[in-house]
């Protein structure tokens, strides 16, 4: 079973940077691909990044060229590292890990998900 932790959420202007962390406990995730995703409020949840086992990583269109996704097997955790926010990138963020082909942003690629951390950015 793993579980995960989100961390680094939190309130910025536009053109402002967060870098969040997602720990995981009770199982090593290095085999295992990790994402981020993110959730407004009666919408779909819309996968951000994602970064497989071998480092191979991917993006949402919208956040290409602004966020970087990085993982530290050694200490379990992966990170993404956002720049340049803008006001549509408020939501909700979740970590997520699972067994699958590639950097998938595919909600359903995923077995494990932490609780989230709340990203608002004012413009």
């Amino acid at each position: 079973q793993v579980h995960l932790v989100e961390s680094g959420g939190g309130s910025v202007q536009a053109g402002g940077s967060l870098t969040l962390t997602c720990v995981a406990t009770g199982s090593s995730v290095s085999s295992y691909c990790l994402a981020w995703f993110r959730q407004v409020p009666g919408q779909e949840r819309e996968g951000v990044a994602a970064i497989d086992s071998d480092g191979s990583s991917g993006y949402a269109d919208s956040v290409k060229g602004r966020f970087t996704i990085s993982r530290d097997n050694a200490k379990n955790t992966v990170v993404l590292q956002m720049n340049s926010l803008q006001p549509e990138d408020t939501a909700m963020y979740y970590c997520a890990a699972g067994n699958t082909n590639g950097a998938s942003l595919s909600a359903s690629s995923y077995k494990y998900w932490g609780q989230g951390t709340q990203v608002t950015v004012s413009s």
